[in-house]
């Protein structure tokens, strides 16, 4: 036994979340750095870091041990009632000998937190001696039970409960932790506990209960648990840790206790008795159970032949011979591969959500280019129609798991996770943990709000760390020079920064994925993976994704999308009008569809909303679904460059040119750029005589950009060239520096092709269903005033009404009113109403009819449903208007009305009847009280409600009489401020004051103010400083209307903007008309929507009149609402000119 050698037996990684602050890297290099032999994680009631551990320690040639510290309750783990709140709970350390002791293990920690959780999770000692095999346990700290007991004087207990642990695990697994951290009781203790160790024949074993990796990191460390605990550094009665809890080298170890070295030795020899091998790379599917008499294979061909039928008819099905080979050739690859069983489990339940109308989606990644898949039901795209590639999916050549993502209806996601859950068993399914981590900006944050420092000061250097993607620390002191001469010059940010680099990236909570779910083989907790719970008692995984798929589990996303809900709802709506809708018999290539993308009129447009990608439909001249589906492969960054390269070459500006006649197979779709990944493989495949799972090894091995490898593959790329088509040396080496290039960011064809076709059909319903389409995309947006928003400004555009709530029309969510060219406001997205609450109100509507006043409405819902505040909110928004009363009146009311239902609801329960419960029975409103008459809200007022409990004004805008001052070219509305490029620039907008609120600057105490300026297009902050403030404070008051000449400066995320002048706003009065004539003969819809269009970018204070003139000089004069008042006429008339036949100012 070396007497410099030691190892580790109680650690606590960042897995101990907020306590311990060891990455698992740092000790298992530190542990190899010192040679020692092993080292054990023990974390705090969890196994999260085991598989990582493991992996990173058996790489580093340091034996993993894996252990755990276990919270044992005395009583029963189970029990939970109130009078056991502050039940003892001890520490116990427990390590894994082997794969026994590792599956009992998990065991424990899965009991502990599925049926012993409570406040931590607990197991008991009925359960450690259930699960003792293959487990060594340690007595742990001085919150194990035999310390605890000791502090108190209890020594005969101590001993008690010291052979009771043996007892447990065994006298040869079960050792005497003796520690020495500087604490006196520590010392007391571990003279009884030497004594122990003589008695009852245990072994001793030295540790030293390591939370951070260095002495130096202590500080950092105390910053961290004041950050876990919600605790400032400068408390005085917090907790507070010793510094000596780091991972002390092995003679700091025996110099501890240099009289007991057999406690150092034993270290030692539990970690030769620890040997854990675990098995990765094996998949653990379920088998999949077919019907009585029938393989799975053969279900599978069933099943793929019916759908082949199915999707293609018949006769193709029976007689197209490439359709049946490309079947039959994936069915091979499965059946080889031993993924049968994978792809039965997929169209279960798939199959399931679409036989419960749940909505699926057609397809995601590179699944979509299955003909299996597509046969079956779990992707709804033709893979043979869209040129996509089955081994890009799964490459016969290097057979891993396939992975299928399937999107549902964000709503229903659940109901196709419990069906899944019921089917394989309730703990054979669980969903994935993931871990929040302390990034660059969040430490920076975290820490300087525990040592006390204000907001500002800290925001300060938190914003001076670039918005990068991966950013950290390092690296931000590198990149911003500032940053850096910052942190050098002063004392306390180079020690904020100090203690933020040792924290950051460290594991501070966990979360569930949001998409993740394994399914096993058996109960997942019975010595498989361990479970814990999430907050909505989800059973959850304790490790993540990474350490799962390593373990060979199937995992599977079923994400939710909420554009697919957006689109179901949609759908609902067009059937009560024309029942027979059916979203996948669309024409592929409908007119208003293309002409709305192209017009760039994408708000609501599945992955065309931003404003850079309806710019770039503008440009794009989109024909087809190829085309669009080319345009999302391209909008990204990398490939984005290739953009206006693309469509020059899509418009014919541009030659076309390949570097080899064959390329032209490959790329004439795309103009002669590669923009998929299934490109690069076809292109290797046609030049170089590869297969299509050789080309996809090829296209991984250039996206990893490994350089021994990509040598190694030039050559055999250029001698399949020469060999297939006689391709010279030269011109191969070049074609192949092409396709790596392109490999480098093309894009999925598979994926880009399904979101493409989800696309296609949300542009197809906007234009052809428009009310539908926004009434969808509304009622999705119920809890979002900020999407809502943009939405009915969206609606406003499309000259779509909005209609105010009404108690007796609205439905929960948003719905459409054809008959009106409307949508009509949904009760349930009325701030402070609840949904719970509405969808009582509509069903008591559907059951007694329309409600009749305010108190049959009280009388009928009952006050424990509706609340006072629920209803001021009704009537303040104009939901009760239909009552025939003024809100003032309305609102005056309800403390009478709210009465009345008291009354109404004591007496049925107590079997009287009022008269009004009379009337109401006879049909008839009779109202105890009669509705008082009060002074009706000012405008302001009225409009003020809507906007705060609707998003929106309904019944007008506080700007309305401002309408002509605002129109024109003089202000720059607040939706194009937002729109605006990086940089900065000097701007006038106009609008109304919304809030002002006054502040003092920090250094020397001078006041400024923070406007919000409200236009017709939305609101924004803006900063009047103190020379600006005081010279126009007489403007800057709630409610006034003014004209702000500002400076507008746009960075990354932030828009930040000044005012230099304020003028205020004057009413206009409107101008003489435009007179437009325009020839009947030329109008039809998408005329006159390209003459709305450019009315709209000129709008104006003058009225416009539109005359429909015939061949005769008949003519029909319609006369524009005041929403299309036009300024700018000599460019509308530029625009417009050839479907005009005359055009006049004046009447």
């Amino acid at each position: 036994m070396s007497e410099n050698s030691f190892v580790h037996l109680h650690v606590h990684t960042e897995y101990s979340l907020l306590d311990g602050a060891v990455r698992v890297s740092d000790l298992v290099g530190t542990a190899a750095k010192y040679e020692m032999p092993a080292v054990a994680i023990t974390d705090h009631g969890n196994l999260h870091g085991a598989i990582e551990f493991y992996q990173q320690a058996t790489k580093a040639g340091v034996k993993p041990i894996i252990g755990c510290e276990l919270y044992v309750a005395l009583d029963q783990h189970r029990e939970q009632s109130i009078s056991l709140r502050k039940r003892a709970t001890y520490h116990l350390t427990v390590l894994a000998q082997n794969e026994e002791g590792y599956r009992n293990l998990v065991r424990l920690v899965s009991n502990a937190h599925l049926e012993g959780f409570y406040y931590k999770p607990l197991v008991d000692k009925a359960l450690l001696a259930k699960y003792s095999r293959g487990l060594v346990a340690l007595s742990g700290c001085l919150r194990g039970e035999i310390n605890s007991l000791l502090a108190e004087g209890q020594v005969a207990l101590a001993r008690a409960a010291a052979a009771t642990y043996r007892d447990i695990f065994g006298s040869e697994n079960f050792f005497l932790e003796l520690q020495d951290h500087g604490i006196e009781a520590q010392t007391r203790c571990n003279l009884h506990l030497i004594e122990f160790s003589r008695d009852i024949g245990v072994g001793l074993v030295l540790t030293n209960d390591v939370h951070f990796l260095q002495r130096s990191h202590h500080e950092a460390h105390d910053v961290m648990i004041c950050i876990g605990t919600g605790t400032m550094v400068y408390d005085e009665r917090r907790i507070r840790y010793t510094p000596e809890l780091y991972l002390k080298p092995p003679q700091e170890m025996r110099g501890l206790f240099p009289h007991l070295s057999q406690a150092a030795d034993n270290t030692l020899r539990v970690a030769e008795r620890c040997n854990l091998n675990l098995e990765f790379g094996q998949p653990k599917y379920p088998a999949y159970k077919a019907p009585a008499g029938i393989t799975r294979e053969a279900y599978l061909r069933q099943l793929c032949k019916e759908g082949l039928e199915r999707r293609f008819g018949k006769d193709r099905a029976q007689r197209d011979i490439n359709l049946n080979r490309r079947l039959e050739y994936e069915l091979s690859v499965l059946e080889t591969a031993g993924f049968v069983s994978y792809f039965l489990i997929v169209w279960d339940f798939i199959y399931f959500s679409k036989q419960r109308d749940i909505p699926v989606g057609p397809g995601r990644g590179s699944a979509a280019g299955s003909l299996v898949a597509y046969v079956l039901g779990i992707t709804d795209l033709d893979p043979l129609h869209y040129g996509l590639v089955f081994e890009r999916f799964l490459n016969p050549e290097r057979v891993s798991p396939p992975d299928i993502d399937i999107d549902f209806c964000q709503n229903r996601r659940g109901e196709v996770i419990e069906y899944v859950r019921k089917r394989y068993g309730e703990r054979s399914v669980a969903q994935i943990i993931t871990f929040g981590t302390m990034g660059a900006k969040s430490v920076v944050r975290d820490v300087g709000r525990v040592l006390g420092w204000k907001y500002a000061d800290v925001d300060r250097i938190a914003k001076m760390i670039p918005n990068e993607l991966n950013i950290t620390l390092q690296l931000a002191s590198e990149k911003n020079p500032v940053l850096r001469n910052t942190i050098e010059q002063e004392p306390h940010i180079q020690q904020l920064w100090d203690y933020a680099l040792v924290l950051e990236g460290i594991s501070r909570n966990t979360g569930i994925h949001a998409a993740g779910v394994v399914i096993g083989d058996r109960d997942l907790s019975d010595g498989y993976i361990p479970l814990c719970k999430g907050k909505d008692k989800e059973i959850v995984t304790q490790f993540p994704m990474g350490p799962l798929t390593d373990l060979g589990m199937l995992k599977m996303d079923f994400l939710g999308l909420k554009t697919l809900t957006v689109i179901h709802d949609t759908i609902s709506f067009i059937r009560h009008r024309q029942p027979g809708f059916d979203i996948t018999q669309i024409p592929p290539n409908d007119t208003l569809t293309l002409d709305l993308l192209n017009q760039g009129k994408t708000t609501g447009v599945f992955q065309l909303e931003s404003n850079g990608m309806t710019n770039t439909c503008k440009r794009f001249q989109i024909r087809s679904i190829d085309d669009i589906i080319a345009l999302i492969a391209l909008y990204r960054p990398g490939p984005m460059d290739l953009i206006n390269d693309y469509i020059e070459r899509k418009k014919g500006l541009k030659k076309i040119e390949y570097d080899h006649p064959l390329l032209k197979q490959v790329c004439s779709d795309t103009f002669g750029v590669m923009i998929y990944q299934e490109q690069v493989q076809q292109a290797a495949s046609i030049l170089a005589g590869y297969s299509l799972g050789q080309a996809d090894l090829l296209r991984r091995a250039m996206g990893k950009k490994d350089k021994g490898k990509m040598a190694e593959e030039r050559l055999h790329f250029i001698e399949g060239c020469k060999r297939t088509n006689n391709i010279p040396e030269k011109k191969a080496d070049s074609i192949f520096d092409l396709l790596e290039k392109f490999a480098g960011y093309g894009f999925n064809k598979s994926h880009s092709a399904a979101y493409g076709l989800i696309c296609y059909q949300t542009a197809y319903l906007k234009a052809n269903y428009p009310i539908e389409f926004m009434s969808g995309l509304l009622s999705n947006e119920i809890n979002n005033t900020d999407k809502i928003s943009i939405f009915v400004a969206e609606c406003q555009r499309m000259h779509l009404k909005i209609l105010p709530p009404d108690i007796n029309r609205s439905a929960l969510k948003f719905t459409p009113e054809s008959e009106q060219q409307a949508i009509r406001f949904g009760l349930a997205a009325i701030k402070n109403v609840g949904e719970q609450a509405m969808s009582s109100a509509i069903q008591e509507r559907s059951r007694g009819g329309a409600f009749r006043c305010l108190e049959d409405f009280c009388g009928r819902i009952g006050p424990r449903t509706v609340s006072r505040k629920v209803l001021e909110s009704l009537v303040k928004c104009g939901a009760f208007d239909c009552f025939g009363h003024s809100r003032a009146s309305l609102f005056a009311h309800i403390e009478t009305a709210m009465k009345g239902a008291v009354s109404i609801h004591r007496d049925r329960s107590s079997g009287q009847t009022s008269l009004f419960s009379l009337a109401e029975e006879g049909g008839h409103c009779t109202p105890q009280w009669p509705v008082p008459e009060v002074k009706p809200w000012s405008s302001r007022e009225t409009l003020a409600y809507e906007k705060e409990l609707l998003g929106f004004y309904v019944t007008g805008h506080p700007l309305d009489t401002y309408r002509m001052a605002l129109a024109g070219d003089q202000h720059v509305t607040i939706a194009e401020i937002r729109q605006l490029p990086e940089g900065s620039a000097t701007l006038r907008i106009a609008g109304m004051l919304i809030s002002v609120e006054e502040k003092f600057t920090k250094t020397d105490g001078r006041p400024y103010a923070i406007l919000v300026v409200e236009d017709f297009t939305g609101a924004v902050e803006v900063s009047a400083w103190n020379e600006v403030s005081s010279r126009f404070s007489g403007l800057l008051k709630v409610g006034t209307a003014v004209s702000l000449l500002t400076r507008v400066i746009k960075r990354e995320e932030s828009l930040r903007i000044t005012v230099s002048d304020v003028h205020p706003l004057q009413p206009r009065p409107i101008s003489q008309p435009i007179r437009l004539g325009l020839d009947w003969q030329l109008i039809n819809e998408g005329v006159l929507c390209e003459i709305l269009d450019s009315v709209v970018r000129h709008p104006g204070n003058k009225e416009l009149l539109i005359d429909f003139i015939d061949t005769n000089g008949n003519s029909c004069t319609i006369r524009a609402g005041d929403e299309f008042l036009v300024g700018n006429e000599i460019a509308i008339i530029n625009e417009i000119n050839q479907y005009l036949v005359s055009r006049e100012v004046g009447g």
